[in-house]
């Protein structure tokens, strides 16, 4: 029978026998078995226990109150403590338990069953205070199981594959009437965004209002009601479906949209751990038949070119061929989103996949509409950070952003810039009090003063060493919090200027010296410039023309600041003139890029350009 029992509940058992003496215990009973399960930790019936939202911490403290022996007797046989008669049982249990699960060998979930089982143990009257008992362990020890990637299939011709198979075949089809949620298999491949919105765990959205109409719109279409939002990365694409979600639950949108779920499918995990052919089909098909039952749900697929040859294999389906027929019939809704350049890559392609979607265009937010938006987000960074951000600040987050970080779009690289910079000046403003300093020096010492001591095998000394060490942890603990309340009411202000020291990090450009008095080096530019070349007034005139009117914001945003061909005799100062104005501009003269067309003379050289 011993072999039966896998190590890790041999190892369990073995614990619980340690468990029992801790708590000065002659006997092992249901409770100590339980406590092995939660000081072994990584196993399945911990995992389920944590599904449940069970606080380990406490469940394990109720445990100890309930049979702690306050009587300090001492244990007449250390070596072989004795089972009580319904720990027995529950062991004897555990074995019918793994064969009605089909299991070889009896696992932690069939431990954890065979206590919930015997309602008459102290274990399970604890846990049933947790509103844990028999018949919801071994329903969501079902989901588990039936979702988990990690299959436990030895071959293709293993009993166990054709388990999974009928089972996650009727999972779709069929729930148990109890069951915790309609939708078990999207829960487990998904994120609920809607959920998220009711916790205001989402930022608000500000200015995406004709986007999410539209969105709206064509979500309550009778067919093909399937949105797919295209735009440039960083333009707030999956934002539009967060205002989404916080419209609906907030009952701002259409009646046929009331008491809907948007549920993010995240595609990776759909193929993790499917090994053999059919096995992604599988899960597909479990959450279509989910989908299709539960009409209340919209699924969000962010990067949705990933479903084009997502699981796919040679003679079998990919996503988006699962999807189509289903897209195509209204039985699911889907709301997509994809950059422009994967959009025309791989959707547009298939035309088939492109015609069941809805265009939304996401174009990027103006500076001012940028500006509206940080300054509606701006509170959760400031909690966050443990700063303030000013008016000056937010538009110095928007400008120095949109013209200096141009690889990348707005609203994106300006909340970016504010994120860091709230990251930068809180992190300047930490200073650890003296007192913990102290505190964490005294508890380091003692820790190598006891291990010096026992070494020298002065086990009583030792003892005291810890206590000692103990009461220092404490006095360390009380003092972090007190200095992290302390922390929570001071704000720190954030300025134009760590704003342009941050940009100028991230950038490269010395944007924070061109921010300081802007509009007085712009006025006296042509003078400087002068002193720097000397006798070519003219040039120098419409070059810091050119640069003003771009500055003042009269030039056309589409054509360059100044295109100029210098031109005079060899040494008149053509080159000073460009790297004057690169040393003015960017204080260095790597600013500029120079090509000498002199080493481009022969033909064969032209293909370097």
């Amino acid at each position: 029978m011993d072999n039966i029992f896998s190590a890790q509940v041999k190892e369990i058992i073995s614990f619980s026998r340690e468990e029992a003496l801790r708590l000065g215990n002659d006997f092992i009973g249901t409770e100590h078995l339980l406590l092995g399960l939660i000081r072994e930790g990584d196993n399945t019936a911990v995992r389920i226990l944590k599904s449940f939202n069970v606080d380990l911490y406490e469940l394990r403290k109720e445990i100890e109150l309930a049979v702690k022996d306050k009587t300090g007797k001492n244990i007449a046989n250390i070596n072989s403590l004795p089972l009580t008669k319904q720990a027995e049982k529950v062991i004897r249990v555990t074995v019918l338990e793994a064969k009605a699960l089909k299991s070889a060998t009896v696992e932690t979930e069939h431990l954890m069953l065979s206590i919930l089982k015997n309602k008459e143990n102290i274990a399970t009257q604890i846990l049933n205070q947790f509103d844990v008992d028999y018949d919801l362990f071994r329903q969501e020890l079902g989901i588990v199981k039936s979702n988990d990637p990690r299959a436990e299939f030895q071959d293709e011709n293993d009993d166990d594959f054709d388990e999974e198979k009928k089972y996650s075949q009727a999972k779709g089809s069929k729930q148990q009437g109890n069951a915790k949620s309609k939708t078990p298999v999207l829960d487990n491949f998904g994120r609920d965004i809607t959920k998220m919105a009711e916790l205001g765990a989402l930022d608000p959205i500000v200015g995406r209002e004709t986007e999410i109409e539209r969105v709206s719109q064509i979500l309550s279409r009778r067919k093909k009601n399937n949105p797919i939002l295209i735009g440039e990365p960083g333009v707030g694409k999956t934002a539009i479906v967060e205002g989404l979600a916080l419209r609906i639950v907030q009952r701002k949108v259409s009646r046929v949209l009331f008491d809907k779920r948007v549920i993010s499918l995240d595609l990776a995990a759909l193929v993790a751990g499917t090994k053999y052919r059919g096995q992604f089909e599988e899960r597909m098909k479990a959450i279509m038949n989910e989908l299709e039952k539960n009409r209340d749900v919209i699924l969000f697929i962010d990067e949705l070119h990933t479903i084009v040859g997502a699981g796919g294999a040679s003679g079998s389906l990919d996503a988006s061929n699962i999807f189509k027929p289903a897209l195509a019939r209204g039985e699911l809704q889907c709301i997509g989103a994809s950059t422009l350049d994967e959009y025309r890559m791989y959707i547009e392609k298939d035309g088939a996949l492109d015609r069941r979607f809805q265009k939304v265009m996401v174009e990027p937010p103006s500076v001012d509409d940028t500006i509206l938006i940080l300054n509606n987000i701006k509170s959760k960074y400031e909690e966050y950070h443990n700063v303030n951000y000013d008016q000056e600040a937010i538009d110095a987050c928007v400008k120095l952003s949109d013209r200096y970080v141009t690889d990348r779009l707005l609203p994106d690289k300006a909340i970016d810039v504010m994120d860091e910079v709230g990251a930068r000046v809180h992190l300047k403003n930490i200073n650890v009090p003296e007192n913990i300093v102290d505190l964490e020096k005294k508890i380091e010492d003692v820790k190598n003063e006891k291990n010096k001591v026992v070494k020298s095998q002065k086990f009583e000394e030792a003892a005291s060493l810890r206590d000692t060490e103990k009461r220092l942890q404490e006095d360390l603990e009380k003092a972090k919090n007190v200095w992290e309340e302390e922390s929570k009411h001071k704000r720190y202000p954030i300025g134009e200027e760590d704003i342009a020291e941050v940009v100028s990090m991230m950038t490269g450009i010395p944007v924070k010296k061109m921010v300081q008095a802007e509009t007085e080096k712009l006025r006296k530019m042509a003078d400087d410039m002068r002193a720097m070349v000397i006798g070519q007034d003219d040039a120098i005139g419409k070059v810091v023309k050119a640069i003003q009117r771009n500055r003042v914001g009269l030039k056309d945003p589409r054509k360059p600041i100044g295109t100029f061909i210098f031109l005079g005799p060899t040494g008149v100062g053509k080159t000073e003139l460009a790297r004057a104005l690169a040393r003015y501009m960017f204080d260095s003269e790597d600013a500029l890029i120079r090509i000498d067309m002199s080493e481009y003379m022969e033909k064969f050289t032209i293909s370097r350009l």
